[in-house]
């Protein structure tokens, strides 16, 4: 295994983990605040004027609630105690701090196990494509970056991509071969980010992040929602996919579909079961998920097995007028309808997986798009084909939210992992 030591100049330098004493007291250190962390919270888990917490809906204390609801009273011997643990064990890594939604954008990339772990932290395709504009977002913090509202989850999954890391996991994987990078070389930007989940054989979801054509949203989409699910029992793959002019002919469908099977493939060693994997797709990420569970056009068209269930936050449901502009972009020299075609309330039938759909009534991009032909005329297509569903439309919830802390949308992935865990039953 290797790791990326940062240079003077910013350069990684690749450096073989021989003794793997610098990963093993950075695990140390982390767990120990991690722990400290947990001590803080309120007895039993209660959060100050909880409503959830005074009906029992909060029955577990996490890092990732602690971060992101406060606490009401401290343990302070047990804490202490895990804050001399990290100091005697954890001295020469001090440096090494855990990322926290202030944490800036170059300490990130810079951190020597995110850099060697492989996870994509370019946010526009043009940071990754022009010189001119790399490391555009080096000075702004992870909360300027992702939005407030992902900003402590991302925080945690980043920690929890790190200690994955020193502890010996794979984080990145291709999913094209040399040979077929090759032949076409956007594949090379396809990718799957892995977070293992904690309990064995378990379920696992695909994360499909909004793009926009030229925003790539792995940190909002995937690292924050990776950790959310890893607190809910349920193992992540994040996946980059293809996006801008790089997606024509279907190329994020192929990636997806890519994922699907590499996923199967491999699901000994991934530990993950192969019954009712979910696709979490968000915006544009939602709109792919959707065309997916349609046989014809997704799934069967790509002989994988079908979804066990779609999560879709804030979906586009129909294009419109952005249709002529992203087939010129992307597949000017074809005729036939690609996914970004589709209208995906019109790829729902009977046999549709189970849909957990979500949007807010405040969101300027759906009504771009025509915002009663969006989330509500996707709802009445589940609803009239008798998909199992759960549909939750809010007030205050914007577009590109994440997992949606601070807004109405708050815990929706809670609520998300029930419903697939209750049509999974």
């Amino acid at each position: 295994m290797q790791y990326a030591i940062p240079t003077d100049n910013g350069q990684a330098v690749l450096q073989s983990k021989k003794s793997g004493l610098l990963p093993d007291f950075l695990s140390l250190c982390r767990k120990a605040i991690l722990f400290c962390a947990v001590n803080f919270s309120a007895p039993q888990g209660k959060h100050d004027n909880c409503a959830r917490c005074q009906s029992g809906g909060h029955s577990r204390v996490t890092p990732g609630k602690f971060l992101k609801k406060g606490v009401n009273s401290v343990k302070p011997s047990a804490c202490l105690a895990s804050l001399a643990l990290a100091a005697m064990l954890a001295l020469p890594a001090m440096a090494q701090e855990p990322i926290t939604p202030q944490t800036t954008m170059r300490e990130i990339r810079q951190n020597p196990a995110v850099q060697a772990s492989g996870l994509y932290t370019d946010i526009h395709t043009w940071e990754r494509d022009l010189a001119w504009f790399k490391n555009t977002h080096n000075n702004e913090t992870l909360e300027e970056v992702v939005g407030s509202g992902s900003a402590a989850s991302c925080a945690a999954g980043l920690n929890l991509l790190i200690q994955n890391y020193e502890s010996g996991t794979q984080i990145t994987y291709k999913l094209y071969s040399p040979e077929e990078i090759a032949a076409q070389p956007s594949r090379d930007h396809a990718e799957l980010y892995y977070f293992p989940a904690d309990p064995p054989n378990a379920r696992y979801a695909v994360v499909l992040s909004g793009n926009a054509l030229y925003y790539s949203g792995e940190l909002r989409g995937g690292v924050s929602t990776a950790w959310e699910l890893h607190e809910q029992g349920y193992a992540v793959f994040s996946l980059r996919y293809r996006i801008g002019w790089e997606a024509g002919d279907d190329a994020p469908l192929e990636d997806l579909a890519r994922a699907i099977r590499f996923v199967m493939d491999n699901a000994d060693t991934f530990g993950v079961s192969t019954e009712d994997y979910a696709l979490l797709g968000y915006s544009s990420g939602g709109q792919l998920a959707g065309v997916f569970g349609n046989e014809e056009k997704g799934w069967g068209r790509y002989g994988v097995p079908k979804p066990g269930v779609l999560l879709l936050a804030y979906p586009i449901n129909n294009f419109f007028g952005a249709k002529p502009a992203y087939h010129l972009l992307m597949d000017t020299d074809r005729l036939e309808r690609r996914y970004y075609s589709y209208t995906v309330s019109k790829l729902v039938t009977p046999d549709y997986p189970p849909t957990f759909l979500w949007y807010g009534r405040n969101d300027l991009m759906l009504k771009a798009f025509v915002y009663p032909l969006q989330g509500p005329t996707l709802a009445k297509a589940l609803e009239a084909s008798g998909v199992p569903n759960r549909v939750e439309v809010y007030d205050n919830a914007k577009h590109g939210i994440g997992i949606g802390v601070g807004t109405d949308a708050e815990d929706w992935v809670e609520r998300a992992a029930e419903f697939w865990q209750s049509v999974s039953e």
